[in-house]
């Protein structure tokens, strides 16, 4: 009885850490919907282009697109950024599963323990 318990509770525990390990790692990125624009993702990211800002460029118009032949100019509004938030989010869940992984560990010691006869349950001898 205390065996099936004993694995069942580490399967439980057990199956957070494997999610985790087995997640895909990019589901994190801001959807295309959401995109961040260029001037509120600042605090965030800086790109440069040949050592210029791109902010600065974008905003004296030194910024173009060739389509069909003709080039025009992009406006600061025209970029849009996503951002890959994985480390975020596999930083808040780091305690849970340091909880799990700890619980795992005792969980299997007294599974061992329990199927090597230590944690057998013995009646006490009566004194006569």
């Amino acid at each position: 009885m205390l065996s099936s318990v004993s694995v069942t509770a580490l399967l439980l525990a057990a199956l957070p850490i494997y999610r985790e390990l087995t997640r895909r790692s990019d589901i994190w990125w801001t959807p295309l919907a959401m995109l961040v624009p260029f001037t509120d993702g600042t605090d965030r990211v800086e790109v440069y282009v040949r050592g210029e800002p791109l902010t600065a460029l974008l905003h004296v118009g030194r910024v173009y697109v060739r389509e069909d032949g003709r080039a025009s100019v992009v406006a600061p509004g025209e970029v849009g950024l996503r951002f890959n938030n994985s480390d975020r989010v596999r930083a808040g869940r780091l305690p849970f599963l340091l909880v799990c992984a700890g619980v795992c560990g005792a969980v299997a010691l007294a599974l061992v323990l329990v199927l090597t006869g230590r944690l057998a349950y013995r009646a006490e001898e009566t004194r006569a």
